[in-house]
């Protein structure tokens, strides 16, 4: 009998234990991020006498990284699929290049220009699709192709010259800024989404007789996040406001995150990119699926060029250069895996955070152009290095 009490003791006691890893979802790779991202910060900020984390600095940061964050969500779809697009910075360049000639020297009107460009941004990821899912191209060979072809198209479209300048209807989307309570009142937003996500969760949870994390730990998730939130509206405040760019960012994020995880269309972007053809076994039509994430991919990366090109109020040939790289790292960073499979929305964007981060830090530190690339290089090869190691770990 005591023997088979010290076993129910043991059995009892490793359930706790799963039960508290679980209620805290604890993940190597997620808080790694956050803690690199939180060392380059305090790098940065000790290097530069504070001036990176000024709220003009900041501001600019976070407009920085919309870019990288929106072309990095189409790029995550990519790569759960267990596909990659090298092609999005050629193709971003090349439909800025499209918004501005069509405004600049076609005179076509502001938002009929960025309209016409996000369908051809569609158009070319469905084109894109189409050669990988049905013709059977490898979707390496396809953007390789692609990021050289758009480029010249650029080149040729614009004859090597820079395209300037826009209508305040373009320029607003890149540059613009919203009043104080506007920020406050999405950040209010964002912390009742969050308190009815908890609520909701628990509630299925319920329904279903699944295990109940205490209301104490999800009070003090709510509590922290709404704390990071403020920040970022203050921060944000204290400069001019909250960016036009980084809103669309959020609207992106949070859209595309729940198509991610909460639809069967998700559902079936992790299914295939675990096992392409047992996702065809079980009924799911993998090649209509592979057409739609090359759409959504085309359709991203057209926002970002437009929001590319009215940042710079110009569009020109060397626009979206190694921009491909940066939102492949971001999303590796972000916990993505390029075995496929693996990886979230959040995850990207925090990514692409910490890709801006570098950037941002190195120029106000003046540092010589090929120290960045070595820097950039090194950390995406670290990244998907301990991808693969913990895979192997597991």
């Amino acid at each position: 009998m005591t023997t088979e009490l010290k076993k129910e003791a043991v059995g009892m006691g490793s359930e706790k234990k799963i039960s508290l890893a679980s209620m805290f979802h604890f993940d190597v790779k997620t808080y790694t991020m956050i803690l690199a991202l939180v060392s380059i910060w305090v790098i940065f900020t000790m290097t530069t006498n504070g001036d990176f984390l000024t709220s003009r600095n900041l501001s600019n940061l976070f407009r920085q990284m919309s870019i990288t964050g929106i072309l990095s969500i189409g790029m995550v779809f990519i790569i759960i699929a267990g596909h990659i697009d090298l092609s999005v910075g050629s193709l971003m360049g090349l439909l800025g290049g499209i918004t501005a000639v069509l405004n600049v020297w076609l005179k076509v009107d502001g938002i009929l220009a960025i309209g016409i460009t996000l369908v051809l941004g569609l158009l070319i990821g469905i084109f894109n699709g189409w050669l990988i899912a049905y013709k059977k191209i490898p979707a390496f060979i396809v953007t390789l192709g692609g990021m050289l072809v758009f480029r010249g198209i650029l080149v040729g479209m614009t004859k090597g010259t820079t395209v300037a300048s826009l209508d305040p209807s373009i320029r607003f989307v890149g540059n613009a800024y919203l009043v104080d309570g506007v920020g406050i009142l999405l950040g209010l937003i964002a912390v009742a989404v969050l308190v009815y996500k908890a609520l909701s969760g628990r509630k299925l949870h319920s329904q279903y007789g699944l295990a109940i994390p205490p209301m104490s730990v999800e009070i003090a998730k709510i509590a922290f996040a709404a704390v990071v939130i403020g920040l970022l509206i203050i921060i944000l405040n204290s400069y001019q406001g909250f960016p036009v760019p980084v809103l669309i960012l959020a609207i992106m994020a949070v859209a595309f995150s729940y198509v991610l995880t909460k639809t069967v269309f998700g559902r079936r972007v992790y299914a295939i990119g675990g096992n392409a053809e047992a996702a065809k076994l079980s009924g799911i039509n993998v090649t209509k699926m592979t057409l739609s994430i090359f759409a959504i991919n085309g359709l991203l990366v057209a926002i970002a060029g437009v929001l590319l090109c009215s940042r710079l109020n110009a569009a020109s040939v060397a626009a979206g250069q190694n921009a491909e790289m940066d939102a492949i790292a971001a999303c590796v960073i972000g916990g993505a895996s390029l075995m496929g499979g693996v990886g979230n929305v959040g995850g990207a964007i925090v990514g692409a955070l910490v890709m801006a981060s570098l950037d941002n830090g190195m120029s106000m530190l003046n540092i010589e152009t090929f120290w960045q690339f070595i820097v950039k290089g090194s950390i995406l090869v670290l990244a998907v290095w301990v991808d693969i190691a913990t895979k192997n770990k597991r």
